[in-house]
């Protein structure tokens, strides 16, 4: 089992943050976020999830036309974005990926399942993704509150890719969280048959 400090890290003391510290966020923290999460599994390792790093000025700019108006100062203060999206062609990369399996047949084809499927999995491959930036000494601030429409014209303008969420990732502000809000019990969530 992981020690105390690493479970603390990960789960326990971690939180969601909307301020930022001034610090950056390196190439090689962003590329070892990614050498992390992709482990993580997903169905027929099918790993569709797409990240777009935003961090220069210039692409926060972009991306900010597309921000509800709540999460405008709380990203654009962020060192780096990170759109969280799905290939909606992830299953040409199946014989590579699950080679054992003619996994691409499943989905070719199939909008609805390739649209389940793809948001699914590549949602899981968020959550994996939070869990590497702490793993990397990172804060994560994970939110919905924006157009999608506009955002995935912006910058997947081939239409092939569809964004799900948006996690800034640095150095969390503690002063600006707000109390850690309750949890369910094992018991209100929870049920062993």
């Amino acid at each position: 089992m992981l020690d105390q400090n690493a479970l603390d890290t990960l789960f326990i003391n971690a939180r969601s943050h909307n301020g930022w510290l001034d610090s950056d966020v390196s190439n090689e923290q962003i590329n070892q976020i990614y050498e992390l999460m992709k482990y993580g599994p997903t169905a027929a390792n099918n790993s569709p999830a797409r990240i777009t790093f935003v961090k220069s000025a210039a692409a926060k700019q972009k991306l900010k036309a597309h921000l509800d108006e709540g999460n405008v100062d709380k990203a654009m203060a962020a060192p780096v974005i990170a759109i969280i999206s799905y290939d909606i062609e992830f299953y040409e990369k199946l014989p590579f990926l699950f080679p054992h399996a003619d996994a691409r047949s499943w989905y070719a084809g199939n909008d609805a399942k390739i649209k389940s499927a793809g948001e699914m999995n590549a949602t899981l491959q968020g959550a994996y993704f939070m869990m590497a930036a702490r793993s990397v000494g990172l804060d994560c601030g994970p939110m919905g509150g924006f157009n999608s429409d506009t955002l995935d014209k912006e910058f997947f303008a081939d239409g092939k890719t569809k964004s799900i969420f948006l996690c800034a990732i640095g150095q969390g502000d503690s002063s600006k969280i707000f109390p850690r809000s309750p949890r369910l019990s094992f018991d209100e969530a929870c049920n062993i048959l």
